[in-house]
Formats: structure tokens, sequence, C-alpha cells
């Protein structure tokens, strides 16, 4: 058990000091953050509503931080290209993030042939049943997609790193209220690189 919480505490810190630079970043994962505990509670009275706040909200926002306005030059930190961080990313990095988002966009397309969506769904009579069953389809892509990464990491490295990386993206909302709490303040103070952050590294 021990040696879980070190593997988590590091991809955890590995996560942050890599990709967490900017306060613009910190602050849309404060508003995600908060997105995914509304989605989580939402989840035990209506899963597709659930992943509607989750993807169209906490997702958007999480990954606006990343693809926008993190820097994506030499971390001069961490002393490591942006080319070697994507390639030691334990989950998804950002040409993975790309596709996985397209096919998040992609993803309703056949409703609009096949209103069941081959019939997993209810063919729904209105516009919010047919949101509705969006919400279906985004929640099982999100399933998958945890299972998925999840797969490739116990094949390519071990199941220890497979399920403590699901266990980091599923307890990710709580651990980043922690750590970004005042990043929003931070950027109201006309900050924008997380200085506290360099000078612990520096030091």
């Amino acid at each position: 058990m021990a040696s879980f919480r070190e593997a988590l505490r590091i991809q955890r810190w590995d996560d942050h000091r890599y990709y967490h630079h900017n306060l613009i970043n910190q602050s849309l994962h404060m508003v995600s953050a908060i997105c995914f505990l509304v989605a989580y509670v939402l989840a035990f009275m209506d899963p597709a509503k659930a992943a509607l706040v989750g993807w169209l909200l906490a997702m958007t926002s999480r990954q606006a931080g990343h693809l926008f306005f993190e820097p994506k030059g030499y971390d001069h930190v961490n002393h490591a290209t942006h080319e070697h961080k994507e390639e030691i990313k334990v989950g998804y990095n950002l040409q993975r993030k790309v596709v996985l988002l397209s096919i998040w966009v992609l993803s309703p397309a056949p409703l609009y042939w096949d209103p069941s969506f081959f019939g997993l769904l209810t063919p729904a009579p209105d516009l919010s049943g047919v949101i509705h069953n969006v919400g279906w389809i985004w929640l099982w892509l999100a399933i998958g997609g945890l299972l998925f990464r999840v797969g490739q990491l116990c094949i390519q490295q071990s199941p220890k790193t497979g399920i403590v990386w699901a266990t980091k993206i599923l307890t990710d909302p709580f651990h980043d209220i922690k750590l970004y709490h005042r990043a929003p303040l931070k950027l109201l103070q006309g900050e924008m690189i997380d200085e506290e952050e360099q000078a612990e590294h520096h030091a």
C-alpha cells in the first residue's frame, strides 16, 4: 500500500510540475475540478446529465488550459523539452488528448442517421431527449477512454501503473482544488506564471 501511495504521489507531482506552470491553466483546473465534483454528485441521480457536465464544462475548461495557455517551449524549471515531457507523460499527452477530444466531438454524429445509436438507446422524441442521449454516449466514451488507457499502461508498463493512473484521474478534482485554490487570486494580482513553484524548484 505504501508503494501504491508513493507511485500516486509521483504521478501527481510529475503532472503538476511539468504541465501546470501557467496560472490561467491552474485557475481553469479549479473551475474544472468544481464542475467534476458536481458531475460526481449528479452521477448518482442522472449519469447522462453528469456526463454532459463533465465533458461540456469540466473537460473543456481543463483542456483549454493545457492547449492554449500552458507554455510549450523549453521547461527551464524542470530542464526538459516539451517533446520529452510529451514522451514520458503517463496519461493522455496533448497528442492523445486531441484524438480523444476529436472522438468526443464526432461521437454523437451517428444519432443523425440512427436515433437509437445502433440499438443501444431509446430514440428521443424531442431535442431534450437527444441531448440526454448524447450524454449517455459521452458517458460511455469517458469510461472507454479511461479503460483504454489503463489497458495500454498495463501492457506497456505495469498493471500497477495503470491502476495508479486511474486512481489519480478519478481523484484529480479533489487534489486540484487543494493545489490550485489560490491560483485565481494570484491571477487577479497580475501574475501569469506560478513564481512560487519556480522558486521552490530553484531553491
